[in-house]
Formats: structure tokens, sequence, C-alpha cells
């Protein structure tokens, strides 16, 4: 049986991380078969302490230290100190079916996949509308198109990418490790380069992992303007986009302006601008409506063309930032911290 290394970037995840130990310790796959490594990004609240809690009773759970606090650092160093043959890539705000393990470890061997993942179930961090809501929006086609782990499928499929992953650690010595220089999007990078190197990316519907949504507008927005702005430094990495989607917000956000100028110098514009608006409202508010009606809560009406917004604005003024940074060489330097 193979022996699987876990790798679990972490910092400051006190709110989630008990939740997800516990669903690892769960799992059916046996666990001297298993190492976990959590990488903390030297985190200031109780992450380290819940964590050293569990190492105590729990000798295949290990505790490293990533000073530099990126993810891509943390994956890297998880990668150098593993001892299986299989890495499993997982977050700190999901929690696991009992399953996941041994699940993926069979599909990863039965498909002679490099790289098999699941489904995302995204789930509100609290019952609040704003996080319901906030769950609803990056979980629907409309806010993130056709991204396959979010909206789901119905059978196995051979996709560009997958949440978080399980590969065949040989992988990493044919085609490098993760970029460090990707603090966002480091997935997508490393998951184009192993496609582009005759790789194969499987999702495996039937496993599916609950991810906990962040709990604020201002943290969703810092989050998909992330994702935007290091988009065009994958690309440029890559030679080419890994995927037609991510030009949409950018397009969106372009027409805004330039439809919001335009309308002050011809009526037909102006008139054009109007109806594209109200088209785009008008889908939030279907999506809004539906929501309610089903739930019965009259918030998602208001808040569904709002977030979005928001999404799509964020990303697509983040890629109009980093094709700036990218054309000018400059630093993409950022604070991720949750």
């Amino acid at each position: 049986m193979d022996l699987v290394s876990i790798i679990c970037p972490i910092y400051n995840e006190e709110k989630y991380i008990k939740g997800c130990i516990d669903s690892i310790l769960q799992q059916d796959y046996p666990k001297d078969k298993m190492e976990v490594l959590f990488v903390d990004g030297m985190s200031s609240d109780k992450t380290r302490e819940i964590v050293g809690q569990y190492i105590v009773r729990y000798s295949f759970l290990k505790l490293l230290d990533n000073p530099l606090k990126i993810v891509p650092c943390a994956l890297n160093k998880g990668i150098e100190n593993s001892k299986g043959n299989i890495i499993i890539r997982i977050d700190a705000h999901c929690f696991y079916p009992i399953n996941y393990i041994s699940k993926l470890v069979f599909f990863l061997n039965k498909l002679g996949a490099d790289n098999v993942g699941a489904v995302l179930n995204t789930l509100p961090a609290n019952d609040s509308i704003i996080c319901c809501s906030i769950a609803k929006a990056i979980s629907h086609p409309f806010g993130v198109g056709d991204s396959s782990f979010r909206i789901g499928v119905d059978k196995i499929m051979q996709v560009d990418t997958v949440p978080f992953g399980c590969y065949k650690k040989d992988v990493f010595d044919r085609i490098g490790v993760f970029d460090e220089e990707l603090i966002r999007n480091q997935d997508d990078e490393f998951n184009a380069r192993l496609v582009n190197s005759g790789g194969k990316i499987y999702l495996i519907p039937e496993l599916i992992i609950d991810y906990i949504a962040r709990d604020s507008v201002l943290k969703l927005k810092k989050m998909y303007y992330q994702y935007g702005l290091f988009k065009p430094l994958v690309n440029k990495k890559l030679g080419k986009p890994a995927t037609i989607r991510q030009f949409f917000p950018l397009l969106f956000v372009i027409g805004l302006f330039c439809g919001f100028i335009l309308s002050f110098y011809s009526s037909f514009f102006m008139i054009i601008y109007l109806l594209v608006l109200l088209f785009y409202l008008g889908i939030g508010l279907f999506v809004g409506v539906n929501l309610a009606l089903k739930e019965r809560r009259l918030g998602y009406v208001f808040l569904m063309p709002y977030l979005f917004f928001i999404i799509h604005c964020s990303y697509g003024i983040g890629y109009m930032k980093g094709l700036y940074k990218v054309l000018l060489k400059k630093d993409f330097i950022v604070n991720v911290n949750r």
C-alpha cells in the first residue's frame, strides 16, 4: 500500500484547524501509511497550540515552520520533508469525507493519472445572510464560470485543474515544484505545467470536500483581486493563458469603464451601456430571487447581484494591475494573509 504524505499550509487558522484535523484522523486509510505535515507561516493566534495538542497524541502528525509565510513555500517545504510516494495537498478551511485519502489514491492509480481531486461543496462561515450569499456566489456558474470543481460534475472527467490535488511524487521530480513567486494561483500554474508536459488530471465527482468560504465581503474582494492580480504572471510563465474564462472579468471591467466614457459622447452608446448593465443586474436578481424563494431569505435578492459585481470587478481590476506589473516588470509583493 502507498505511503501518503499530506501537506497542509496553515496561518492563523484557529477557527478551522480542529475540524480539519479531526476529519483527517477519521480517514479509513491506514494511519501507519500516512504522514500529515502542517506547515505553519508562524501563526500569531492559537493555531500552533492546537496543532501541538494533536501532535502529542498522534505521531504521524508533524509541524514545520514556514517563516516566508506564503503558500508555495509551505508546499515546497512539505514536499522536501515528505516520505510518501504520493503527495496530497489539503487546506485548513476544509473538512474531508472519511474515504477521501483512500479514494484519491485508488483513482490516482486506477486512472493512471498524475493528479486527481475532488469537488468543492462551498459552505458559509456562519448562518448570516452575508456569509450564506458569499458561499452561493462563489459556487454559482454566473460567479465563477465553468470551473468544474466549484459548480460540480456528474462523471469523472479530465480537467485543467482541481482543488488542492493528489499527486504522484515523481511528478515533482519531472516538472519541478510550486513556483514561489506565485503567492496566489500556484496550483493553477503547476497543474497547467503538468498538463503541458503530458500529464493527466481528473476530477472525481463522488468525492466532495466541505469548503468554508470567506466570512466577509472585504475578504472576498481581497481574494478575487489577488486571483486576478497573479493570473497575468501565470500566463507569462506558461507562455499562454491556462483558460479562456479568466478574461471575462477583465473584459467586463474594461466594458464598464469604456461604456461609461462613451455614454457622454453618444446616446446610442448610452442606451447600449444601460441595456447591458440592466441585463447583468437582471441575471443577478434572477439568481437572488430564486434563492430567496427557495430558502425564504429576502436578503439574497439584494446581495447576489452585489456579490457577483464584487467578484467580477475585483478579479478584473486585479487582472489589469497584474498586466501592468508584468509589462513594466514590477514586483508582485502583496499581503495575502487571511
